[in-house]
C-alpha cells in the first residue's frame, strides 16, 4: 500500500505541528511549577516568620506572667510577714524576758518563712529553668503558687511522670496553660480548679477545667469579646493542635488542648 504525497504533506505538518507546541506546553509547565514551588518556598518563610514572632512573643507572656506573679506576691506574702517581723521585735520589752523569748521566737519563724518564700521567688525568676523540667514540673510549680491562697481546691491529674516535648511547643502550651489558668483566677469566679494532662503515643491533651460563673460562648463571639479565647485557640492551631472551649452559664467552663507530639 502506497502512501500518497498528499498525506506525507499531513504527516510532516502534524509531527512539526507536535514538535513546535510540546516545547511551549514544556515552558508553561515548567514557568507554572517554578511559580508554585516560589510561592510555596515564600509561604513557608512567612509561615515561619509567624511562628517565630508568636514564639518569642509566648516567650515574653510568660516572663511578664513570672513578673506580675512575683510583684503580687512580694506585696501581699513576703511583704506582710516582713511587716509582722518588724512589729514583733519592735514590741518586745527586755525587761519582761519571759515574753521577750516568746516574742524573739515568733520573729524567727517569721523571718525563716520569709526566707523560704523569697527562695521560691527566685525559683519563679528562673521561668525558663523551670521550663527546662519539663511541662508537668512548670504547670505543677504554678498550680503550688495558686494553691498558696487557699482559695481553690487544686487538683492535677496526670498519667505519666513527664512529658517529652519540642522546646517551642513546650513553651507554646505552657503559655496556654498559663493563659487559660490566669482567666480563671480573673474572671471565674470559681472555688475548684481541675487541670489534667494525658500523654498518647502521638497526642497530647490538657484539659483545664473549672467550676465558676461559666459563660456563653456564642454570645461572647458574636459580641467580639472572645479575643482571648480566639488567641488560645490561634496559637494551638500554630503548632498543629486545636482548643475545644466547653462553657454553661453558671455551670463552670473546660477547656481541652489537644497539641500533636
Amino acid at each position: 500500500m502506497q502512501i500518497s504525497s498528499k498525506e506525507i504533506v499531513y504527516l510532516i505538518s502534524v509531527i512539526t505541528v507536535i514538535f513546535l507546541i510540546a516545547p511551549i506546553f514544556i515552558i508553561i509547565y515548567v514557568s507554572l511549577y517554578n511559580r508554585r514551588k516560589k510561592n510555596h518556598i515564600e509561604e513557608t518563610i512567612a509561615l515561619k516568620k509567624t511562628f517565630d514572632n508568636e514564639l518569642l512573643k509566648a516567650q515574653i507572656e510568660v516572663k511578664e506572667q513570672t513578673l506580675q506573679t512575683l510583684a503580687v506576691d512580694l506585696h501581699d506574702n513576703i511583704g506582710q510577714l516582713l511587716g509582722l517581723t518588724i512589729a514583733t521585735l519592735s514590741s518586745i520589752n527586755i525587761d519582761n524576758r519571759e515574753k521577750a523569748a516568746i516574742k524573739i521566737s515568733s520573729a524567727e519563724q517569721l523571718a525563716k518563712r520569709s526566707v523560704k518564700e523569697i527562695r521560691a521567688l527566685s525559683r519563679l525568676l528562673h521561668g525558663e529553668e523551670l521550663l527546662s523540667c519539663g511541662l508537668i514540673a512548670a504547670i505543677t510549680f504554678e498550680l503550688e503558687w495558686v494553691q498558696k491562697s487557699e482559695l481553690f481546691q487544686i487538683t492535677f491529674d496526670k498519667d505519666s511522670a513527664e512529658i517529652n516535648l519540642q522546646q517551642d511547643k513546650l513553651i507554646i502550651v505552657f503559655r496556654l496553660f498559663q493563659e487559660t489558668l490566669n482567666n480563671i483566677l480573673k474572671h471565674a469566679q470559681a472555688t475548684s480548679i481541675t487541670v489534667a494532662v494525658k500523654s498518647e503515643t502521638d497526642t497530647l491533651t490538657l484539659i483545664i477545667k473549672d467550676n465558676g460563673i461559666g459563660f456563653n460562648i456564642d454570645e461572647i463571639a458574636s459580641a467580639h469579646k472572645g479575643i482571648g479565647l480566639s488567641n488560645m485557640t490561634r496559637r494551638a492551631n500554630m503548632i498543629g493542635g486545636s482548643a475545644f472551649i466547653d462553657s454553661i452559664p453558671s455551670s463552670g467552663t473546660t477547656i481541652t488542648f489537644t497539641i500533636p507530639r
